[in-house]
């Protein structure tokens, strides 16, 4: 426990910043694997539309630093990759 006030609120507020990110974390995942799945049901058009909305996600979730800008850039490439192969073999 902190033993000085600002220090044990920070500890708070931790706590409370944490669920908001784990909020935000599991609402990226979730878009991740929705687009994904309408990419393996074949649904090209879909998928694509999907895509736009997660691309935009991905990226709001870099820019606050929810996740690494790396690591979004790396999804949406290989989302956008998986996409455009099916709409060419469709």
């Amino acid at each position: 426990m902190a033993n000085i006030k600002s220090a044990a609120k920070r500890a708070r507020q931790n706590i409370k910043q944490r669920a908001h990110n784990v909020a935000l974390r599991s609402k990226l995942r979730t878009s991740i694997k929705r687009v994904l799945q309408t990419i393996d049901n074949k649904q090209g058009t879909e998928a694509q539309s999907m895509f736009q909305s997660t691309q935009s996600l991905i990226d709001r979730m870099a820019r606050k630093h929810i996740i690494h800008p790396n690591k979004a850039a790396r999804h949406k490439s290989r989302l956008n990759k998986k996409i455009k192969a099916l709409l060419v073999t469709t």
